[in-house]
């Protein structure tokens, strides 16, 4: 943690608490996300084809990913409820996995990052349990936040680095939005 900065789900006696939004101005913010499901090439194919019996796997993964936005409170124990403006889940099936990135909007006083990362978790959960029956090897792999705007904080944006590099991220910031 770099110096100044603070964990703010804890109060000065190290105890859990929801952090108090009240007095924050309400601003449109921006949550963006993305993950993978690798899967064996076969499985892919039949993604790509809609050849599997339980239907449209990247259709189903679309909507649960939605869902999962909308209800990231119930997940996660101290998100706040938000107003969500809109959510977008993009699927694309790409050689032998699955892409997915959520990008989850509001206007209100907390950011939407964590909507946006329920998303895609929800998203890459529903492909692995669709195609479980022919893939259990499947693997879902770099949940990540990619960008947030708005709010105090402004903008957030991953810079593209190395996989070995992923725990030391460059970030680049810039002025509120």
């Amino acid at each position: 943690m770099s110096a100044g900065k603070r964990l703010t789900h804890f109060d000065a006696t190290g105890a859990a608490h929801m952090v108090g939004v009240g007095g924050k101005p309400e601003t449109a913010r921006v949550g963006v996300a993305s993950g993978v499901v690798r899967m064996a090439p076969a499985t892919a194919r039949a993604v790509r084809g809609g050849k599997l019996g339980k239907g449209d796997v990247l259709g189903i993964a679309r909507v649960a990913g939605i869902q999962a936005a909308k209800r990231t409170p119930e997940w996660i124990p101290l998100c706040h409820p938000l107003r969500l403006t809109g959510v977008e889940i993009d699927l694309r099936v790409v050689g032998a996995e699955v892409r997915i990135t959520a990008t989850v909007s509001a206007f209100d006083r907390s950011g939407v990052e964590m909507e946006a990362l329920a998303a895609v978790a929800a998203a890459a959960l529903t492909v692995y349990d669709m195609c479980k029956a022919i893939d259990r090897g499947m693997v879902i792999a770099d949940l990540q936040l990619e960008e947030k705007r708005g709010g105090k904080s402004g903008v957030w944006t991953r810079q593209d680095a190395p996989v070995g590099n992923r725990g030391r991220r460059r970030v680049k910031r810039r002025g509120s939005t």
